[in-house]
């Protein structure tokens, strides 16, 4: 049975499905977590600047109270599952105020037939979104009952379950969307909603409609590429689909289950399918051509991605996940989001210019709100009696490891700026048992060491390092995680060109902080690998940030011979004006340039 505690009631909340598969990490309750760093400081953003921000009532509820709507989508199941997590975790009596305004107002709106969506009568179920919309509300309402033990929101998310089965049951072929997409995307998110609905009653129609109506367990869909006909290749709702399966994996083990997201990580790893600032998709669907403008990287499936690999590293326990969901979070998800917190993207291209959405309902903002709202439980697991690091930022975190046994850690560090890693570990008694800690694939020469000794343990890039000791209070680990800058060489439509790493973190060329550049096109500019400097403190773009520099001809010189034509400042791919990443050189073939490490050699 799984227990999960209410962090506002102090009631120990019982989960009553009885779960087949126990991962091999597990979650820290988000309540018990501090983050700070610039995880933290983005958290802090997104409540403060924009879910406490935006227009709840207007933007959000109105629709619904209404119920005019012919079509389109609002993203109210979205916001609520934000609030959620968001109040579990800050703790902040004005995020659990509008979390209680806002559901309690949408289960106001709810029919009796269990209906709760904005549609006319004609258009439920079957016109586009809807069920895509309620199939939200059942999550963020569940996500209610499961965080704060709330029996109105979980009453509700049954009520609209059962609404939702019992007409697609009635529908001799149930099509939504009327064919214009194909029907896992046009009810995306459908099918975590009704398992984590399970998880919290038992109930096994949930999963039966699963597996039977929707064929969620013998899905194994292709990866399309493009965004043509019903749109197959959709990347968001693809990804949405294996977080399904990983969820029913946990309910009834079949290593079938996990086939599918396999082949989808293949693809990004094997065959182009990740681009450097950690993220996939073109105009929401799957590519492999490397090609970095527009509308490359949807938000919504940055955020799926995140989510997706945190759900398969709990799994399977395996660092490369890590590496993967540091990669986004510090890129592609920062990028989609303006430094102040308020403004959101639809796409954070690494090419041509970034355009922040115009409004705050719709997927693409909410998703962002979701996923910052789940990051504080990927920095620390349970695993095995111990504990295990997964991502570093200044933060602190209670862990309970037996019953008479709670491990207080906390992190000091820079990162991403720096290396440096500093973990104090105050156990409540001394006690034995195992601390593991994420070695980054771009580091192959970490060190550690505790209360200022050096420890012997193999420290393997791209794996978990472990120390097994009798830890007591005032214990004192040093991670020491060397950064240098590289050049990672590009693939497919970048080939001949490379990007700027420093740790985990790309660097892009902002125009406006090149003056002397003019009007000059960053696709004709070559670099000079020989003047990389830095980097350099910068806090530009946010407290502790980086920059560097490097020298640049105009692409039809006559390089080497001739001087550069400037001297080229790059910032954190956060930057809002960034509008290139890779870069010319002279010579493709040097030595000194390297493979991305998160991509598998073929």
């Amino acid at each position: 049975m799984k227990v999960l505690f209410s962090v506002f009631t102090g009631v120990a909340v019982l989960f009553l499905a009885t779960f087949s598969h126990a991962d091999v990490l597990e979650t820290i309750d988000t309540s018990r977590v501090s983050v700070r760093g610039e995880i933290g400081h983005r958290i802090d953003v997104t409540i403060d600047n924009n879910l406490l921000a935006l227009d709840a009532d207007g933007d959000f509820l109105k629709p619904f109270q209404e119920k005019k709507a012919q079509g389109g989508y609002i993203g109210l199941g979205k916001l609520i599952d934000a609030l959620v997590r968001s109040a579990a975790y800050s703790k902040d009596p004005r995020v659990l105020e509008r979390k209680r305004h806002v559901v309690r107002e949408i289960i106001a709106t709810q029919d009796a037939d269990g209906y709760i969506g904005q549609f006319v009568p004609d258009k439920r179920m079957w016109a586009l979104w809807d069920i895509h919309e309620m199939a939200y509300l059942i999550y963020g309402l569940t996500m209610d009952y499961q965080f704060f033990e709330e029996k109105p929101s979980l009453e509700a998310a049954r009520k609209a379950a059962d609404y939702l089965i019992t007409h697609w049951k009635a529908e001799p072929t149930p099509n939504p969307g009327g064919g214009s997409i194909t029907v896992y995307m046009a009810v995306t998110g459908l099918e975590p909603a009704l398992l984590a609905l399970y998880e919290s009653t038992g109930d096994q129609k949930y999963v039966d409609f699963c597996v039977v109506e929707r064929n969620l367990a013998a899905w194994n869909g292709p990866i399309v590429l493009g965004r043509w006909g019903p749109i197959q290749g959709h990347a968001y709702a693809y990804m949405t689909r294996c977080l399904a399966q990983t969820r029913l994996y946990r309910i009834q083990p079949d290593p079938k289950l996990l086939e599918t997201t396999h082949k989808m990580i293949d693809f990004l790893l094997e065959h182009d399918g990740l681009v450097i600032t950690g993220t996939c998709g073109q105009h929401e669907c799957w590519h492999n051509t490397q090609e970095g403008a527009a509308t490359l990287g949807e938000t919504c499936a940055t955020a799926y991605l995140i989510r997706l690999l945190d759900s398969m590293l709990r799994l399977e326990g395996d660092a490369k996940y890590g590496d993967m969901i540091e990669r986004a979070i510090y890129n592609a998800l920062f990028a989609a989001q303006s430094p102040d917190g308020r403004q959101i993207r639809y796409y954070a291209p690494f090419e041509g210019p970034r355009v922040y959405f115009d409004g705050d309902t719709w997927c693409c903002p909410s998703n962002y709100r979701r996923i910052i709202a789940e990051l504080p439980r990927m920095i620390y697991y349970r695993q095995n009696g111990g504990i295990t690091v997964l991502l570093y930022t200044e933060s602190e975190a209670q862990i309970d490891l037996e019953d008479d046994l709670s491990v207080t850690v906390k992190q000091e560090t820079e990162y991403p700026s720096g290396g440096k890693v500093v973990l104090s570990i105050e156990p409540s008694r001394d006690a034995a048992f195992d601390l593991r800690f994420r070695v980054p694939g771009w580091c192959d020469s970490a060190r550690v060491s505790v209360n200022g000794e050096a420890v012997d343990t193999p420290l393997v890039a791209g794996s978990f390092g472990k120390i097994r000791r009798i830890w007591k209070k005032g214990d004192r680990v040093e991670l020491d995680l060397p950064m240098t800058l590289r050049l990672i060489k590009g693939t497919q439509s970048q080939a001949g060109r490379v990007a700027i790493m420093y740790g985990p973190r790309v660097f892009t060329l902002n125009p406006e902080r090149n003056p002397e550049l003019g009007d000059t096109n960053p696709r004709i500019l070559t670099i000079d690998p020989a003047t990389l400097q830095g980097p350099f403190p910068d806090d530009s773009l946010r407290p502790g940030g980086r920059s560097c520099t490097i020298k640049a001809w105009l692409t039809t010189s006559w390089y080497p011979m001739t001087p550069h034509n400037w001297t080229l400042k790059l910032t954190e791919f956060p930057d809002p004006g960034g509008k290139a990443t890779y870069f010319h050189v002279p010579n493709p073939a040097l030595p000194d340039y390297v493979d991305d490490e998160l991509l598998r050699k073929r």
